[in-house]
């Protein structure tokens, strides 16, 4: 069909009732073209009842004496869409492989249970939607199988995709969908190789993929006879080994019945579907897999399973179509009781935490997020106490200052796992920066005081440590009444690593002591901190830096994850380790290594 301004060019445009997008094909009536005239006439009469997935839809159409004009759904010729992808290395075998299948799935249809005949299969007659769907359309020659008299005569810039027996009539005719299976042969040859110049080019197979040319070869066989039913090409090419037999093949028609899969099934779909997706492509991943996705967790029953793919797919969209489509599903997961999902949320919180407002996290985020703190499994603690890091920079004064500073406080003192009391400590040292001053002041030193003396020897190193990365925020009378002083008892610690750590706190502390006893003018500038506002992380020094680093290499021999999620003890490392490789302590009954999904102190001290 001929389309304005330019012949075969297609249009977007908004429909205006809905404002979604559509295409516009529009033939213009010229006096002397009665067949192309006929051909768009057909085009419009078969469009208008023919309804099946891989067709191109009709949205709308409308005759007039000068010109006729078809609305379908959105799509790009697949000619144009393949050259689109040649910058980015072509498109790839698997998008084809599924490409084909829907062609032929669209002439099965057609032949076996409409008993009619495309008639007009080639590149100019596919189209490709947003999410990388293959639709047939050029519908000008279709005609009921029988009566090929009826069909609008063809141009003959078509002629070349005729098969032999057209122009031969001396050739055994050949079954009735013989014709539309060697135009599919073109039409491979095409995809693979470029617009077809001559017949005689699909004697030479180019970059057609070698698992397909035993099929494409008796497609474009002399023989009608040998071509096969569409739907006997898709059962050959399904074949173990066959070129439609890989797993974005499966994936799309898992996803097409989708619906009426059992809950086990989908299940188990979504937890393998992560894996796959980087090979998949980004088109299909967005506007086919995602829609999946949210209303797998809408109404179905996926849970926490979709949440992996979810934000792996969230890494296509821009911060609106984030904030639009995922957001509202990130912040009613959150309120849900399922600690499965609870627990991934915070896992995979760096994958979306840029794209949470302050106020969606302090209003509707963080109140759902606190009950983590006293939940009783210490794996939801351990993960809660996690998230603090992303969370802090967004949470408001209160919710910052004084609610996490009372479930820190607890934590901290209270909390049966030491790895847990470890990593709030650790934590506590990390977010210091976004305290207020007088938090800051409250809060620190009592903190750190009291997990040097915690009977996990992780924690103790955490209190060094985090007196050691927050350095400039204390005054130099509290450092040298208040913290010299209970950083000079750990140097008597069971742990020679604690000890080490001590003394290289001590010696620090004790250098700018030394500065200001040399020099009392160096005394504003060293305490230029103390009351300042708060500020990012990583403006504190180089001991901030030197703190985790510190904490994470001790505590790594005590605890890591498995791959299965649970925690393992590490192999032992040091005299006062286990066999076992836990510490004393992670070996009494129902305390962290025994119980925890994952590491406590490890994953944590990045």
């Amino acid at each position: 069909m001929e389309r304005l301004p330019e012949r075969r060019k297609e249009w977007e445009r908004r429909r205006k009732a809905s404002g979604d997008p559509v295409s516009v094909f529009a033939y213009e009536i010229r006096p002397g073209a009665e067949e192309e005239t006929q051909a768009a006439k057909s085009a419009l009469k078969r469009i208008k009842t023919l309804r099946h997935p891989n067709i191109l839809a009709y949205v709308d159409g409308l005759e007039t004496d000068k010109c006729l004009y078809i609305v379908t759904e959105p799509v790009t010729s697949l000619g144009v869409y393949i050259k689109s992808r040649a910058d980015t290395g072509g498109i790839s075998e698997l998008e084809i492989s599924w490409g084909l299948h829907q062609v032929v799935k669209a002439l099965s249809f057609l032949t076996n249970d409409c008993n009619l005949i495309h008639n007009n299969v080639y590149m100019s007659a596919v189209f490709v939607d947003r999410a990388g769907e293959w639709k047939l359309g050029g519908l000008d020659y279709m005609y009921a199988a029988g009566s090929e008299e009826s069909a609008p005569k063809k141009g003959p810039e078509l002629e070349k995709y005729n098969p032999p027996e057209k122009s031969d009539r001396s050739k055994t005719s050949g079954e009735k969908w013989s014709a539309d299976m060697w135009c599919l042969g073109c039409l491979i040859w095409e995809v693979c190789n470029g617009s077809l110049p001559r017949p005689t080019a699909l004697r030479s197979l180019g970059k057609i993929p070698k698992s397909l040319v035993p099929h494409y070869c008796e497609l474009v066989g002399a023989n009608p006879k040998i071509r096969p039913n569409p739907a006997r090409f898709l059962q050959n090419c399904r074949a173990p080994g066959g070129f439609l037999s890989n797993i974005f093949v499966e994936t799309n028609l898992f996803l097409e019945e989708i619906q009426i899969k059992d809950p086990a099934e989908r299940q188990s779909f979504f937890e393998q579907l992560s894996e796959h997706l980087d090979s998949f492509p980004e088109d299909f991943c967005r506007h086919k897999i995602l829609p999946q996705l949210l209303t797998a967790f809408e109404f179905g029953s996926a849970g926490a399973v979709i949440l992996t793919p979810l934000f792996k797919i969230g890494k296509f969209l821009n911060a609106d179509e984030y904030q639009q489509k995922i957001i509202p599903i990130i912040v009613k997961m959150f309120s849900s009781t399922d600690r499965a999902m609870r627990i991934r949320l915070l896992q995979q919180m760096e994958n979306f935490i840029q794209y949470l407002n302050e106020p969606t996290v302090n209003s509707q985020i963080f109140p759902h997020v606190v009950h983590g703190f006293t939940d009783t499994n210490p794996a939801i603690r351990e993960q809660t106490v996690k998230s603090m890091l992303l969370l802090a920079p967004k949470l408001n004064e209160n919710n910052l200052n004084v609610e996490l500073m009372k479930h820190f406080a607890r934590l901290q003192a209270r909390d049966d796992q030491g790895p847990i009391r470890c990593n709030t400590t650790v934590c506590l040292g990390k977010i210091a920066s976004y305290l207020n001053p007088t938090t800051r002041q409250r809060v620190l030193i009592s903190a750190f005081s009291r997990a040097t003396k915690d009977p996990f020897s992780p924690s103790r190193a955490a209190g060094v440590l985090g007196f050691a990365a927050t350095h400039n925020f204390y005054s130099m009378n509290d450092c040298a009444g208040k913290i010299l002083p209970v950083l000079c008892v750990v140097t008597m610690d069971p742990e020679k690593s604690v000890r080490d750590q001590a003394f290289k706190a001590i010696r620090s502390f004790l250098e700018k002591l030394e500065a200001i006893s040399e020099d009392p003018a160096q005394l504003a500038e060293l305490e230029k901190d103390v009351h300042a506002a708060s500020t990012s992380p990583g403006i504190v020094g180089g001991w901030a830096g030197w703190a985790v680093t510190g904490v994470s290499s001790l505590t790594s021999k005590f605890i890591r994850t498995s791959p299965s999620g649970g925690s393992e003890p590490a192999p032992a490392a040091g005299p006062s380790v286990p066999a076992t490789g836990a510490p004393a302590e992670a070996t009494k009954p129902g305390n962290c290594s025994a119980i925890l999904p994952s590491s406590c102190v490890p994953s944590f001290v990045l």
